[in-house]
This record gives structure tokens, C-alpha cells and sequence, in this order.
């Protein structure tokens, strides 16, 4: 675990040191748990947000956009529940004065059991190498199976806590489980309590006549309350979708392992309406689809999994994440969830507008029925950044930092760098940027020997390098070299463009969606 903690420390730095993440107002000393993403974050954000956008709008012909306000009006958080029960469980050390989520430390407690699950099952595989049968050792050993017996025990007993809302067990199951201040070391915890996580604010020109009203912890309110003007204007029949990419704020006490928790984020969300009774059809179908849009990136099918939720929102009926294996262990990156009518019989209740659907085939109106696809921007932006990252060994001493970005969401596709910074050399590289410009995101480096600016690219993830030398200047080929691979080989000029975009485009991500 702490060869873990440490690889992570690592990436954060990368991350920082070739312009992906900074620490918000850093030289203010920084805001807690506020991110702002530099030159080369923010062009990796947006080619995930773009791969996200265009397999929703593009390969789907019933699904639309939009991109509603942050502020919206205050009684849609009374409607949709946020008012009242958007909270988590405190609980406080009182010897660190530190506060934490009493659910967080319960569930790292249960994620201890699965590191010794999993540490018993790596020695015995190291013992017993290609005859080592993993399915039957985890049935079998009794070491393992009495780590799995304490884990459900633990899980069960945590799983109906949750559900009952029971803020008492949950004190008690962490007194029970001795778990320890990270800080202090000590046991000496308070009550646990409820603590709602939206921002408040004032909207008005005087103090008299100012409104409160909130910073959206979430943007799927947004397509709720614009359903009818979408269907009516789209002539959208059902099933059919509603996207949105935008930032949600969350007083998140417990903001940690960098970008993963943060109380300013982006989601990208995507409502599906279908008929009552259908629900579970798509629910199935979204589960599915969305799955294969993350493995599409080939970071490795293993690193994904499905967690499907025992203690269902207010709002569900069924629900299930899509956790990726990050360096402090599988954690959640996206969630499906079967919203049922929810949330568009609230709005009508609390606006007295009626919001429901005629079915020209049922000949009837009704409200529909919800399927929720949630992702966490910048949680994919962290999944991607850490199973990209690698510190290589080349042999004879010799190491290199490497992003293995999917070819299509590198931030940079393609260096153009001159040999030498002489004859005709830089301008014949500058050239050929400025003609590669337009397809594609490049730099030009000319700074350093060769060897030093192809490991700059390496760091930052470009898939692509192209040299400039004096042979260019003959016959019209350069040197294309292969970020992963290391492979060089001539290539003619007019070739560049078709060569790159067979690799780089968007387009070959969202064809492997069909």
C-alpha cells in the first residue's frame, strides 16, 4: 500500500511539473480541494469531454444537447430532495479536531479485508506459478475465508447502517472496528451527524431583496426542468436522451486524493426517457454501453468493474457504478441509475405545470421513466492519467517517463522538431507544422539535442514525433517516431496527414463503439 501511495505522489507531481494539474491560487497558498488544469490538462479534458459528447449525440440518433444554468431556481432543490436529504455522515476526532465521512472510513476498513484477500492470493500464485488455481485457493484457504467472512460481516452490518439511516451504528461499527484517527492515532470520536453539501448564495440587488438560491450539486436537474421545451421543440419521441457537460459544486468535507473528490467539478451526464415498465430494458442496455465506451480506450479490461448498489438514492430503483482500478483501489468513475419518474413527477408537484408525454402509440399520456448516466470529468481525467503513466526502464541505466494516452486524447498529437538549429532546418519544420496545424494539435521544440525533447514528448503523452533533417531538405521525408514503441521510419511529407489521422482522429475511438 505504500509503494501505492507512493507511485501516486509521483503522478500528482508529473502532473503538475508538465502542465496537466495545478493547485488553485498556488501562490496564495492554495485552495483546499479546488483544482485548475493548465496548457496540456485542459486539451486531455477536452478530448475526453469530446469522445464523451460526440458517442451520445453523433452515434445516437435519439439524443440531443443542451447546457442549462448553474443557478436555477430554489425550489427545484426542494423538489428534486437536495434540500433535505443531499447530506453525508460526519464524524469527528476530537483529539486531531479533524472531521471525516463516517461512511469513508467504515468502507476503508472493508477494503482492508480485500488487501489481505489479495496479498494471500499473490504469494500463493507466486508460489505456485502456472498451476496456481486463483477460484479454487479463494474457496478453499482458510486464511482467505476468514478474511471473507470478517469482510461481509463488516459489509453487511455497514450496507443496513446506511439504509436505515442509523447515524448511531455507524458510530458504533467504528468503535466496534477500532478504527483510529489517521491524525491523532486516538479513538476518541464525537456523534456522527448530518451535513448537508450545497453552496448557498444571494442573488438580489439589496440585502433586503436578495433571494438564496444555490450552486447545482448536480447538472441533471438542469435537463429535468427543460424536458418539455426539448421534446416540444425537438418533436423528440420517446426513448430519448438528453446530454450536458458542466461544472457541480459540493462542500465536500472529506475533498481528497487529488482531483478525484473536489468541491468545484465537471460532470457529464445524459438522461434517457422511456416508457413505465421499460425502465430495466435500458437500464441494462446503458449499463452495458457504458461500459464498453471505457474499454474502448484499451487502458485494460481488468481495471474495470461493477459495483451495483445495495443502498439505492431516494430516487432509484436500481443503480450500479463503473469503478476503475486507480492506485488507492478500485473506485467509481460512473454511475447508471434507473431514476424511475422521480424526478419529473417532483418538478410537476412543486411547479403545477404538467410535464408528461403523450404516446401517439399507447394513445395516452404519462410521466416517463429515467435512466441516469453520470460520469465524473475529472475522475476520468485521473483514470486515464494514472493507468497512462509509466516510468520505464530502457536498460543500461537508461529511464524514461511516458503518458501512454489513447492516441486520440493526447493533448499534443504531433512535435515537429528540426535536427539541428541550422541550415534551413527550423524552417523547414515550421512548415510542415503550420500545414499539420489544421488537423492537428503540434508543437514545434527545437530546444535541447533530439533525444531530450522526444523524452519531453514522452512525459507530456504526444504520440508523434516528427524530424526535420538535412535529407528532408533532398528528397521531402522525415522521421516519424512512435511514442510507444520507440520505432522510427521515413516517411514522405504528403503522407504525414493521412498517416495521423488514421491514428489520432477521434473518429477510430467512436468506431470501435459500433
Amino acid at each position: 500500500m505504500a509503494k501505492q501511495e507512493d507511485v501516486f505522489k509521483t503522478i500528482v507531481a508529473h502532473a503538475k511539473e508538465y502542465g496537466f494539474v495545478f493547485q488553485s491560487s498556488e501562490i496564495y497558498d492554495g485552495l483546499s480541494a479546488v483544482y485548475d488544469y493548465g496548457q496540456n490538462g485542459v486539451e486531455l479534458k477536452n478530448n475526453i469531454k469530446r469522445y464523451w459528447w460526440e458517442s451520445m449525440t453523433m452515434l445516437h440518433d435519439n439524443i440531443v444537447g443542451i447546457d442549462s444554468a448553474i443557478f436555477m431556481h430554489p425550489t427545484i432543490w426542494k423538489a428534486s430532495g437536495h434540500v433535505d436529504a443531499f447530506n453525508d455522515p460526519l464524524i469527528d476526532n476530537k483529539d486531531s479536531k479533524k472531521r471525516y465521512r463516517a461512511d469513508v472510513l467504515i468502507e476503508d476498513e472493508i477494503a482492508k479485508f480485500d488487501d489481505k484477500i489479495n496479498k494471500e492470493v499473490a504469494k500463493a500464485a507466486k508460489r505456485f506459478g502456472e498451476s496456481f488455481d486463483e477460484e479454487m485457493f479463494r474457496k478453499t484457504n482458510p486464511r482467505v475465508l476468514e478474511h471473507q467472512a470478517k469482510r461481509d460481516a463488516l459489509h453487511e452490518r455497514f450496507a443496513k447502517a446506511m439504509n436505515d439511516n442509523d447515524l448511531a451504528e455507524l458510530r458504533q461499527i467504528i468503535i466496534d472496528q477500532e478504527i483510529v484517527c489517521p491524525i491523532s492515532g486516538t479513538r476518541n470520536w464525537t456523534d456522527v451527524r448530518q451535513f448537508n453539501l450545497m453552496f448557498k448564495t444571494e442573488m438580489g440587488s439589496t440585502a433586503d431583496g436578495a433571494m438564496n438560491v444555490y450552486l447545482r450539486p448536480e447538472t441533471a436537474q438542469g435537463i429535468f426542468v427543460n424536458y418539455l421545451n426539448v421534446q416540444k421543440t425537438g418533436r423528440m419521441r420517446i426513448p430519448f436522451g438528453i446530454a450536458q457537460i458542466g461544472k457541480a459544486f459540493r462542500n465536500e468535507i472529506v475533498a481528497r486524493q487529488f482531483i478525484f473528490r473536489m468541491r468545484e467539478f465537471e460532470q457529464m451526464e445524459m438522461q434517457f426517457f422511456v416508457r413505465p415498465g421499460e425502465e430495466m430494458h435500458y437500464f441494462d442496455y446503458w449499463r452495458q454501453w457504458r461500459m464498453r465506451w471505457h474499454k474502448a480506450l484499451g487502458m485494460g479490461d481488468s481495471k474495470y468493474r461493477f459495483h451495483d448498489h445495495e443502498k439505492l438514492a431516494h430516487y432509484a430503483n436500481a443503480a450500479t457504478d463503473i469503478e476503475f482500478e486507480m492506485p488507492f483501489g478500485f473506485k467509481e468513475v460512473e454511475g447508471i441509475h434507473s431514476r424511475t419518474d422521480f424526478d419529473l413527477s417532483q418538478h410537476e408537484k412543486y411547479s403545477g405545470k404538467k410535464i408528461q408525454y403523450f404516446d401517439p402509440e399507447l394513445n395516452k399520456s404519462y410521466t416517463p421513466y429515467v435512466i441516469e448516466t453520470s460520469i465524473g470529468v475529472d475522475r476520468m481525467f485521473l483514470s486515464v492519467f494514472c493507468s497512462c503513466y509509466e516510468d520505464q526502464d530502457l536498460g543500461n541505466g537508461d529511464r524514461r517517463v511516458v503518458l501512454h494516452f489513447p492516441a486520440p486524447l493526447a493533448p499534443v498529437k504531433c512535435a515537429v522538431l528540426p535536427l539541428i538549429k541550422k541550415d534551413g532546418l527550423p524552417e523547414k519544420a515550421r512548415e510542415i507544422q503550420h500545414r499539420l496545424r489544421f488537423d492537428f494539435t503540434c508543437q514545434y521544440d527545437e530546444k535541447d539535442s533530439i533525444g531530450k525533447r522526444y523524452r519531453r514528448q514522452d512525459a507530456i503523452g504526444t504520440p508523434y514525433c516528427v524530424t526535420v533533417d538535412h535529407q528532408t531538405l533532398e528528397d521531402n521525408t522525415v522521421t516519424l517516431r512512435h511514442r510507444d514503441t520507440m520505432e522510427q521510419k521515413r516517411v514522405a511529407i504528403d503522407e504525414l496527414e493521412g498517416m495521423l489521422a488514421a491514428e489520432v482522429s477521434l473518429n477510430s475511438l467512436l468506431r470501435k463503439l459500433l
